[in-house]
């Protein structure tokens, strides 16, 4: 009896020698597109200071200079991916890096808050076409045994990127203009795109089949109703807004219609048969809850440093370094503890560990010690770690590496949305909660200042600043009505971690038997079917 051949390896040899050489250009070109969303944050005071220091940005202004590159982003993902499949993952990487530091070169500049917004979102352009991108070329030049492993290193690149930003703004700002935390892409850009030439191979989908316009506007269409609707709900901290309802149900109404579209569609952008998929499925909500709860807690935590403890943007940044710390130690293994437990137990605890952090938050109050937060970081990073890994690579396993772009659009779709929603909701809730609290301690104050007072912390002692001496009496009441909303948010954070843990322990896989190991990989693959 002679032994079958042993079916040659789908990499080709020459690019699987370089392959941990590609993902740190992956990695380097995600670096800078996530990096540039959390520098942002400690720079939102410095661009609101009037000129020459900063463009004299509003509250409105400012809010839109962030959701400009959320709206952007989030709506172009899924499109990008598919254009990724068609026309080449390496050739969308390299147009949308292109695009990506101009943006950051003329956001640099900008003469006005306008200027900045519309930068802004011509940067979420360019990113939007290099965040699915990496991870598609990974699932291209890793062989199915290391995916976890290269998933997890890249989750782990993430993590570093979230928490290097702030410091990164904070050093920038210390020693130069406002402009400097955009204009640092530009040279990160120009490496990557040299080390990508030179390194990164081109993939694509062999059988991409007929162009699928109408299915690809609705998409865009539908995702950015849904993103706004969801963002100008929290600016007005009032989701029953006629506007704001009629713009979800719009965007909602049109992703419906592109189901619809794409299941009666001989050539669809997306094959929706994969949501049967349980497994994928669930994979897609854990992974949007995660970042629902994460983007709402660090949205408030900045606060809690910076306005209530009274750290400067450099310090918070500092502060946000376990965070990054867990998940660059704990994301590359978690792939470990996955062959151990399975992905129902690493997901689920994972979700309670976050859950449990999220807690954690409603009982700081201005005097906590500062190593608890540090410890809560910690192990928020941990938890967050052991359900990225493993749901990116249930994902990204789930369809063919043909469609690889499509699977990490989606991913990313999701992740995108589930953090605006984040943001929005919990934001509306800290704020809400806030006025409600400081709205009795302002009666003194002239009918004018008096609304103005009552929208956020900031605005708060602000006033007070302008009061001197007489608004020293706002401080007091303005942190304690900071702490009760940051209190009643976390704990909604909380709820929403809780309900991603029960889907992955409902819905995930466990760990199989070792006879059928084999058989799980069939299993995970069953939605391309």
């Amino acid at each position: 009896m002679t032994t079958p051949p042993v079916p040659a390896p789908r990499i080709p040899e020459a690019v699987h020698r370089r392959r941990w050489a590609i993902l740190g250009v992956l990695m380097l070109s995600l670096l800078i597109v996530v990096l540039d969303n959390s520098i942002l944050n400690v720079a939102i005071k410095t661009i609101s200071t009037p000129a020459p220091t900063g463009l004299g940005a509003t509250q409105s202004e400012l809010e839109w200079a962030i959701n400009a590159y959320t709206l952007v982003f989030a709506g172009l993902l899924f499109t990008a991916g598919l254009i990724g499949d068609r026309v080449g993952r390496k050739k969308v990487l390299l147009g949308g890096l292109v695009v990506f530091g101009v943006g950051s070169a003329l956001a640099a500049e900008s003469g006005s808050p306008g200027q900045l917004i519309a930068y802004r979102a011509l940067m979420a352009l360019g990113a939007a076409f290099v965040m699915p991108a990496t991870l598609a070329v990974l699932m291209n030049v890793f062989e199915r045994e290391e995916q976890p492993k290269a998933i997890g290193i890249w989750a782990g690149g993430v993590g570093l990127a979230i928490a290097i930003g702030p410091i990164t703004g904070g050093v920038l700002l210390d020693h130069f203009w406002w402009g400097s935390v955009f204009l640092i892409n530009v040279p990160i850009v120009l490496l990557a795109l040299a080390l990508m030439v030179w390194l990164v191979p081109d993939s694509r989908d062999p059988r991409p089949g007929r162009l699928d316009p109408v299915g690809v506007a609705l998409s865009v269409v539908g995702l950015v109703l849904l993103v706004y609707g969801i963002i100008k709900g929290g600016e007005l901290a009032d989701f029953t807004d006629p506007q704001v309802l009629a713009t979800i149900a719009a965007g909602l109404v049109v992703l419906a219609a592109f189901v619809v579209f794409e299941k009666r569609s001989d050539h669809p952008s997306l094959d929706v048969t994969y949501f049967k998929n349980k497994v994928f499925s669930a994979a897609m909500a854990a992974i949007a809850l995660v970042f629902f709860a994460l983007m709402g807690v660090t949205f408030f935590a900045v606060f809690y440093t910076q306005s209530v403890r009274g750290y400067s943007p450099l310090q918070s940044g500092l502060l946000m370094l376990p965070l990054a710390a867990a998940q660059m130690i704990f994301a590359p293994r978690a792939r470990l503890v996955v062959d151990r437990f399975g992905n129902k137990v690493t997901t689920g605890v994972g979700l309670l560990l976050l859950a449990g952090m999220l807690a954690a938050f409603a009982g700081f109050e201005a005097d906590t010690p500062i190593w608890v937060l540090e410890v809560v970081f910690f192990l928020m990073g941990a938890g967050m770690a052991h359900v990225m890994t493993p749901t990116s690579v249930v994902i990204m396993q789930a369809l063919p590496r043909e469609k690889a772009g499509s699977a990490s659009a989606l991913s990313n779709t999701f992740r995108q949305v589930g953090g605006a929603l984040g943001i929005a909701v919990l934001g509306s809730v800290l704020s809400t909660a806030y006025r409600t609290g400081i709205e009795g301690k302002l009666g003194h104050l002239p009918a004018g200042l008096r609304e103005t007072a009552g929208e956020s912390i900031e605005a708060t002692l602000g006033v007070a600043a302008k009061l001197g001496p007489q608004g020293g009496a706002l401080v007091t009441p303005a942190d304690d009505a900071f702490l009760h909303a940051m209190h009643v948010t976390a704990l909604c954070g909380t709820v929403v971690a809780i309900l991603g843990a029960l889907v992955a322990f409902l819905f995930l896989p466990g760990k199989p038997p070792a006879r059928q190991e084999g058989k799980e990989e069939q299993e995970l693959v069953a939605a391309a079917e």
